[in-house]
């Protein structure tokens, strides 16, 4: 499903406009964004958690010349299911 499947879905769903239901998705990925760049973690009771993941610094290899090189530590976004989302899934 794309972005604009679910908002559509959405917004026959709830019986509103698309725009107001893409008004509604946007609102909720930017507070996801926002709450997860200030506090480190959303959680969403059933649904799901995002939070920071940090990778440490470590050495890779250039795979065109084989070269070693270094790659500096990150802090990447990263997404773990909920109970009851893992359970609809399966």
């Amino acid at each position: 499903m794309t972005k604009t499947e679910l908002i559509a879905t959405i917004a026959d769903k709830l019986g509103v406009s698309k725009r107001m239901a893409s008004d509604m998705v946007n609102t909720f990925v930017d507070t996801v964004v926002d709450g997860v760049k200030k506090d480190g973690e959303v959680r969403i009771q059933g649904f799901g958690t995002f939070k920071v993941s940090e990778r440490s610094a470590r050495t890779g290899r250039n795979p065109r010349t084989g070269e070693t090189i270094k790659i500096d530590a990150m802090k990447l976004p990263a997404f773990k299911a909920g109970a009851e989302f893992k359970k609809a899934v399966r």
